[in-house]
């Protein structure tokens, strides 16, 4: 079998830690925490110690306070249950010689009060509803429709930092080796940067500078928990999932990575195309570059690339590292079998959310495939 070379397979110093190739493990929402109280498990734990060769594995979205939970079965890092099964998962994943950042969310307005405490609204910049948007509340009710959210006060915005704050330390409890904040795809901080979604007119709305603010005060209280160099965000800069839209997004996002690049995290993850929706047809270029002229530090891309892509845009010095997602879901190997030009196991999408080990756990390895 041939071979595959080149910078996808060279390691990687990201902040202080050694990747030992440049293919990350995007996080993945697959619904699949124990009930009641959104708690890992011992097969999220083998989930993500199957895929422990990623050079990093960013797990799924996880939210940091009950009010930011926006799907069914979805884990949190606010209860200490919660904490204890993330504790395995990290204990997995470190036991097969990964490395494994939590990702931290507040889903905003994409949710529903069935899954609020006490039956509440969603909270939003604004009290706009997401026209089309879904979730998904319970295995009866399937797909439900967004209400139109609740505006957060001003002074509820301090208590928003905090959320994001205890869950960056309980991260750290759980044993993680970083954190990346969930600034894209339509949730919260997605809906207070970008100028389709805020209609503010207090400090937090209304100029570029007041939409990027409660996104950099959450990353800077992140930051003070774990330090610059264990601290990622990732945004969607053109992304419409979740009815999201942009005036500007290069100008939006070039701003948006300059502050973070003063700041001093350790990477950008940027959703560059997606099958959940785009603005644009294709990458749009002119919103990476602004990104990547004002971002110094590590670039991921991600967006339905493929290996020899990955490794080109690399060796373009277009991305540092690349993020791949449903390959992962279908190939827990995904970057040996990248290396050694394997064919890849196809996925089953009827089975990415919810469910058992079933499209979770047993999709075969290329050890697995050879004969004994």
């Amino acid at each position: 079998m041939t071979q595959r070379d080149g910078a996808l397979f060279q390691s990687y110093t990201l902040g202080d830690l050694t990747l030992p190739n440049r293919v990350v493990m995007a996080p993945l929402t697959r619904s699949r925490a124990s009930q009641p109280g959104d708690v890992p498990n011992d097969i999220n734990a083998e989930y993500y110690r199957q895929r422990a060769g990623a050079g990093l594995i960013i797990a799924e979205a996880t939210q940091v306070s009950p009010q930011g939970k926006g799907y069914a079965f979805t884990p949190g890092i606010h209860s200490e249950a919660q904490v204890e099964g993330w504790g395995k998962v990290t204990d997995a994943v470190h036991d097969a010689g990964g490395r494994i950042f939590l990702q931290l969310w507040h889903v905003g307005r994409i949710s529903h009060p069935e899954l609020q405490p006490n039956g509440q609204l969603p909270v939003a910049p604004s009290a706009l509803r997401p026209k089309g948007a879904k979730t998904y509340i319970s295995t009866d009710s399937g797909m439900v429709d967004i209400p139109t959210p609740r505006a957060l006060e001003t002074e509820e915005l301090p208590d928003v930092i905090e959320q994001y704050r205890q869950g960056a330390e309980n991260a750290k409890r759980a044993g993680f080796d970083g954190v990346e904040v969930h600034a894209a795809n339509g949730y919260l901080l997605d809906q207070f940067l970008k100028s389709g979604s805020n209609q503010r007119t207090d400090a937090y709305g209304g100029s570029l500078e007041n939409r990027m603010r409660l996104p950099l005060e959450v990353v800077e209280a992140v930051a003070e928990v774990w330090g610059t160099e264990r601290v990622g965000v990732r945004v969607s800069p053109t992304g419409s999932f979740n009815a999201m839209q942009d005036d500007n997004p290069r100008e939006t996002f070039g701003a948006f990575a300059r502050a973070l690049d003063e700041r001093g995290i350790a990477f950008l993850e940027v959703v560059e195309d997606s099958f959940q929706g785009n603005h644009e047809s294709g990458r749009p270029e002119s919103v990476i570059d602004a990104i990547r002229t004002g971002f110094s530090r590590t670039y991921i891309g991600n967006g339905a690339y493929n290996a020899d892509e990955a490794g080109q845009r690399i060796d373009n010095g277009q991305a540092d590292l690349v993020s791949f997602g449903r390959p992962f879901i279908a190939n827990p190997d995904l970057p040996e079998r990248f290396r050694r030009q394997a064919a890849l196991n196809e996925w089953d999408d009827t089975t990415f959310y919810g469910g058992d080990e079933r499209g979770y756990t047993d999709y075969p390895t290329l050890a697995e495939h050879q004969p004994t």
